[in-house]
């Protein structure tokens, strides 16, 4: 069927058939001149560092969160978690280095695998393919192998033979391979037709790695047996409380961290059964916005199904004045008339002038909500109070839900997707204080 996905394949060419896409012709024969050009130009930037210090820059920042799609990072979760000692090793580094190469050279192909000057005998190319083999052996296997992101023969995953058919890389791939070979071919097609962002691809696959590595596991291990024993002295809740404002504004990137204490508070009183509705689990990349559906950073849901919500709070670290988030929780509120209570959390005191106030309460006239705006310490002690949970049993599950949320333990209601390596290492200084 002429609407139905598929390859031509002619002495000279290669065509590609999606539907809704337009057709795409692959001609064999020696590299052109301008794929010498976008070839040389990729080798000069890994030759300059281009993966390395991405990597470097991700351990040390984990601000550096991509802008994708949920359904991108899903997919990219799910790439990541087909990795095993045995297979769906070279899928995920393929992918890396596909996404180094379009966030580089956008203009190339990534279903071209092969290039070379010369073309005769056995020796297959396309005329606009680059030598993936070279830039693997070369650049992206050493890296990933010295930063321990995956356990890769030295030689290169380029060696596999599954990946080195003489047609492009596309769903029609019909190679044996194992691990996450679906993602990785829809990842191809996200990326080739500029529906995901390259770099910021990249940027979620190395962050995702990181959290993966023997050495951040090994470090998670030993901070929640840490944690643990520190968490279990904690006798008070204001005790709690200032444990978590003084992690949170001595970490990296305290804006997120503040998220994830708030709704691990949440995770906390959700697994003490003191929720009356189901926790959504935590928004990645700071997501909590009008065109994916949410209201605020945490989010009580009346099922794990629909989209209605009921209650919901927004973390505003360093923001103690928010007419505009006013504005912006107004427009999100008309497409969410079953919420009834909803807030901003401040980590320090909020400024509610004159005209906040009046807003706030315009807010709840129109769309018949309960709206806050309130201090970190203010709002827990509410929250713990509203529920009836017990402060000093709530205290040591919010520090452990905390903690394992950042040591990646918690992915089905806090699936961080940012490098926690460094927030893990300020953890361990910080609960040896606790």
């Amino acid at each position: 069927m002429a609407d139905e996905k598929h390859i031509r394949v002619f002495l000279d060419r290669s065509e590609l058939h999606l539907p809704g896409v337009q057709d795409s012709v692959y001609f064999e024969g020696p590299q052109s001149d301008a794929a010498k050009k976008r070839y040389q130009r990729l080798r000069v930037a890994f030759e300059s560092g281009y993966l390395e210090n991405l990597i470097v820059e991700i351990k040390t920042s984990p601000s550096s969160t991509p802008k994708l799609s949920p359904e991108t990072i899903k997919l990219l979760e799910e790439l990541v978690d087909s990795l095993s000692s045995e297979s769906g090793r070279a899928i995920v580094a393929l992918s890396v280095m596909q996404s180094c190469v379009k966030a580089l050279a956008p203009e190339q192909s990534i279903r071209l695998h092969k290039g070379d000057v010369r073309h005769g005998g056995d020796r297959f190319s396309w005329k606009e393919g680059i030598s993936m083999r070279s830039l693997d052996s070369n650049f992206v296997t050493p890296v990933l192998r010295k930063h321990d992101l995956i356990r890769l023969n030295a030689d290169g995953f380029m060696m596999t033979r599954s990946l080195a058919e003489n047609y492009p890389y596309s769903a029609l791939y019909k190679a044996a391979l194992r691990g996450g070979r679906s993602q990785w071919l829809l990842l191809t097609d996200e990326l080739e037709t500029g529906r995901a962002n390259a770099e910021g691809v990249l940027r979620a696959l190395v962050s995702l790695l990181l959290n993966r590595t023997a050495a951040f596991q090994e470090l998670a291990s030993e901070v929640i047996t840490l944690a643990a024993e520190r968490a279990s002295r904690v006798k008070t809740l204001s005790e709690a409380i200032s444990w978590f404002e003084s992690y949170v504004d001595s970490s990296a990137y305290s804006a997120r961290v503040f998220e994830i204490a708030m709704h691990a508070l949440y995770q906390a009183l959700e697994e003490s059964r003191h929720l009356p509705n189901i926790l959504k689990p935590l928004s990645q990349m700071r997501s909590a916005n009008k065109k994916h559906g949410n209201v605020a950073d945490i989010e009580l849901m009346v099922s794990s199904h629909g989209m209605a919500i009921v209650e919901a709070w927004d973390a505003k670290y360093g923001k103690p004045y928010l007419r505009d988030e006013l504005e912006e929780l107004s427009e999100k509120l008309s497409s969410h008339q079953e919420t009834k209570i909803v807030g901003f959390v401040v980590n320090s005191d909020p400024i509610v002038r004159p005209d906040i106030e009046l807003r706030r309460k315009e807010i709840e006239d129109i769309h018949d909500v309960s709206v806050y705006i309130m201090a970190f310490r203010q709002w827990v002690e509410a929250v713990v109070s509203r529920f009836g949970a017990d402060p000093t049993a709530t205290s040591s599950r919010w520090i452990m839900c905390f903690v394992e949320s950042l040591c990646q333990k918690r992915r089905q209601k806090a699936p961080i997707d940012e490098p926690c390596d460094l927030w893990v290492s300020e953890l361990k200084t910080a609960l040896k204080r606790l």
